[in-house]
């Protein structure tokens, strides 16, 4: 494995002792680029979900659909980046990075568009599902795109970074959702989308380079792939370190699927001030992640960051839940944001960490790495979607109990696979 916090992009690995400062040279200057082109590839989950969340309730009316269906079209989509990823994983250390990945933003853009001129629920759900599928693209092979080129504390320290690019999209995504639904309707939020996803296709056309070299890709099929992914599972540290991360992100997909019909439903909030929220909330989750990856990193061992976060994801949630249930007397909104905002910001420590642990136990088959990294987070979180919403639009308590019921057995899968305490076997890494 590579010495900790040294870049290993395949320029790097290409060049010989007489090139290799040049090569330094031009991956630090193509760094920021690469940065933003990353950031925006994994933003598409946030853009897809995020911007549309404002539009919730009137989606409800104006298709005349119950909330537990409007909410299917997250459950749909979420469905969709799982199964993808599984696909375009493996593709991806097959051909490289680039070929399968502007073929899904290709695809994204049109399922995109086709979302906005839906008749029906039935057919949104359905858009929303190929939607899933085609987006998959860019979260997967963003992952594994820094798995090419960083490892160790470096690869954590570029995932912090990638999240404070990333991470305004979740900000910037309900304010603007909020403001389209002044002018425009629901559907007008897909055209917004739809512009987005042809501009990112472009700059990806333009600007990212390919970083995994033909020498390294894999030739064989499915059967390969399989069999790397079993070897990957079999892996009992990054088997826990995938579900830790995995039922913390069905935590915080409990609050992306449930909190428009709280904040606006039952707290009467407008979509405004839903959207102003959300964006707070996001901004305490990229301010955490910048601490983790400037101050965390390096002087503090993820293990016990992520540990930490996945506390305060519970404490935050028991708050939630004895709230919801009255057991605290009746609470207004601001007690439930303070809360909300405390369980977003842990995520800012925990979602990074548990990615970054996961991926140095492998040095090849990043992309099925990664692939199952995605699967497994977004097929959990898909679930927390009609769970939230099995009670109606009245009550906050399935919310709070599934962000809490997650956030256990993402600490129990933490503690009870990778073994924090056990520095030497988290070392060890799957490939080795």
């Amino acid at each position: 494995m590579p010495e900790q916090g040294v870049p290993t992009s395949p320029i790097q690995r290409a060049a010989g002792p007489e090139t290799e400062p040049a090569a330094g040279a031009a991956v630090r200057r193509t760094g920021l680029l690469v940065v933003l082109v990353l950031g925006g590839l994994t933003a598409t989950p946030p853009l897809a979900m995020d911007m549309y969340l404002p539009s919730l309730p009137e989606v409800t009316r104006s298709l005349h659909a119950p909330a537990a269906t409007v909410q299917l079209t997250l459950t749909a989509c979420l469905l969709g980046m799982a199964l993808g990823q599984m696909v375009v994983g493996p593709m991806s250390d097959r051909w490289g990075r680039r070929r399968p990945l502007l073929t899904g933003l290709a695809v994204y853009v049109v399922a995109t568009a086709l979302c906005a001129l839906v008749p029906t629920v039935e057919a949104l759900v359905a858009f929303r599902l190929a939607q899933g599928l085609a987006g998959a693209a860019g979260i997967v092979i963003a992952r594994a795109v820094v798995r090419d080129l960083y490892d160790g504390v470096a690869m954590a320290r570029f995932f912090s970074t990638l999240m404070l690019v990333s991470g305004v999209a979740p900000i910037v995504a309900p304010l603007i959702g909020g403001q389209i639904l002044r002018v425009t309707d629901w559907r007008g939020v897909f055209v917004v989308l739809t512009v987005v996803g042809l501009l990112l296709g472009a700059l990806v056309w333009a600007k990212l380079p390919e970083t995994l070299p033909a020498a390294e890709r894999h030739g064989g099929g499915v059967g390969e792939a399989l069999h790397s992914m079993r070897r990957l599972l079999a892996d009992l540290p990054f088997s826990g370190f995938m579900l830790a991360g995995s039922f913390a992100f069905a935590a915080l997909f409990a609050y992306i699927a449930a909190s428009p019909f709280v904040i606006q439903e039952i707290y009467g909030a407008s979509p405004q001030t839903f959207s102003l929220l959300f964006g707070l909330n996001s901004v305490g989750l990229v301010a955490a992640g910048q601490i983790n990856g400037k101050v965390l990193v390096g002087r503090v061992s993820l293990e016990k960051v992520l540990g930490i976060g996945l506390a305060v994801v519970i404490a935050a949630a028991t708050a939630l839940l004895l709230m919801s249930t009255g057991v605290l007397g009746e609470t207004g909104l601001v007690p439930v944001a303070a809360a909300l905002f405390v369980l977003m910001s842990a995520m800012g420590v925990t979602l990074p960490n548990a990615q970054a642990l996961a991926l140095m136990r492998t040095r090849h088959a990043a992309g099925s790495a990664s692939a199952l990294l995605g699967t497994s987070s977004f097929l959990i979180g898909a679930v927390a979607s009609p769970l939230v919403g099995i009670a109606g639009e009245h009550t906050a308590v399935p919310m709070a109990v599934v962000q809490l019921v997650a956030a256990l057995v993402a600490l129990a899968c933490f503690m009870g696979m990778c073994r924090p305490w056990n520095r030497r076997a988290a070392a060890e890494g799957a490939d080795s």
